[in-house]
């Protein structure tokens, strides 16, 4: 293969590392927000399930693709208010909320979605280059050939990072994940601050879920996500919960399933279930390394992750 070709192969792999990663980076920022509040929600999955279903019914029914997002976006925050109300609230164990919400997500989800197997969305979403930033050479076909819903991550990313690390309110976020008990006692609403950051990581996951069914392969299929939303958990922890980190995080695990589709179109003679399992198996590999330096660096992790608040406990 000549040396422009190998350029355009490349090229190529690191535009669907873009496309595969977009879907994880929705829902791992979505559970980046509700961790930074010290909620853990592993429901990400069922939620992306949820707002993928909902999103194509609603993009089928209105003929069009933006009533599908919002759809989703609303049919996430749904399911995140259950998760948020069982945690919160009744101050319910959050691993075990989260997990009822997957299973309750992925057979809602198939039940919903039985009538709208192999029903063709009218209006998909579909890629378009960004005015004269897709002539760019090499950055263009990479970064600014793709459809809305990418290049709204480009907004929403530093958007994100803006809010936590140069607001207010992100500031209060940050402090209620660490220590909400202190943060109560100088007048944070901790309780509505929770609230409200799992349920718009819900929405950011069922967002991410609408991304697979309206864009990424516009079709409606049991478990399309297919282990999506435990990646977007793990990409967390790898992302030290920052914005712009989770972005990289999510293009690499992109790109590892890009890679492997690229193998089989090429007819390397690699097993399909190795390929499948690739970004499972570096998902794997990197937890263990960044787990093993956070332990040692105490860094990042929210001091409160995962622990109820009860006033009277203070």
């Amino acid at each position: 293969m000549s040396h422009g070709g190998e350029t355009n192969v490349l090229i190529l792999i690191l535009a669907a590392a873009v496309t595969a990663g977009t879907p994880i980076l929705y829902a791992a920022l979505g559970e980046l927000l509700a961790e930074r509040s010290g909620v853990i929600n592993l429901g990400v999955e069922g939620m992306m399930l949820i707002g993928a279903v909902c999103g194509f019914i609603a993009a089928v029914h209105f003929r069009n693709p933006w009533a599908g997002v919002l759809a989703s976006m609303v049919a996430g925050g749904m399911v995140a208010f259950i998760h948020a109300f069982l945690t919160i609230t009744l101050r319910s164990n959050q691993v075990v909320s989260g997990l009822a919400l997957t299973i309750f997500g992925t057979g809602l989800s198939g039940y919903l979605g039985k009538d709208y197997i192999g029903v063709p969305v009218p209006l998909p979403f579909s890629s378009k280059p960004l005015a004269a930033l897709g002539d760019i050479p090499v950055i263009g076909p990479i970064f600014f050939n793709h459809d809305p819903l990418v290049y709204l991550t480009y907004l929403l990313v530093p958007a994100l990072w803006l809010y936590i690390y140069r607001t207010r309110p992100g500031l209060h976020l940050r402090a209620i994940g660490e220590n909400p008990s202190a943060s109560d006692s100088l007048g944070v609403q901790v309780f509505l601050s929770r609230y409200l950051h799992v349920i718009a990581g819900g929405m950011l996951a069922g967002l991410g879920g609408a991304y697979l069914s309206l864009a990424y392969a516009p079709s409606w299929l049991e478990n399309m996500t297919a282990g999506r939303g435990w990646i977007a958990v793990a990409l967390v922890i790898f992302a030290l919960w920052n914005p712009l980190r989770a972005m990289v995080g999510s293009y690499i695990f992109g790109g590892i399933d890009a890679i492997g589709f690229r193998l089989q179109v090429m007819g390397v003679l690699v097993p399909s279930f190795f390929l499948k399992m690739m970004p499972y198996i570096f998902t794997v590999l990197v937890l263990i390394i960044v787990i093993g330096r956070n332990r040692a660096a105490r860094t990042g992790t929210p001091g409160a992750l995962g622990i109820p608040f009860d006033r009277e406990e203070r």
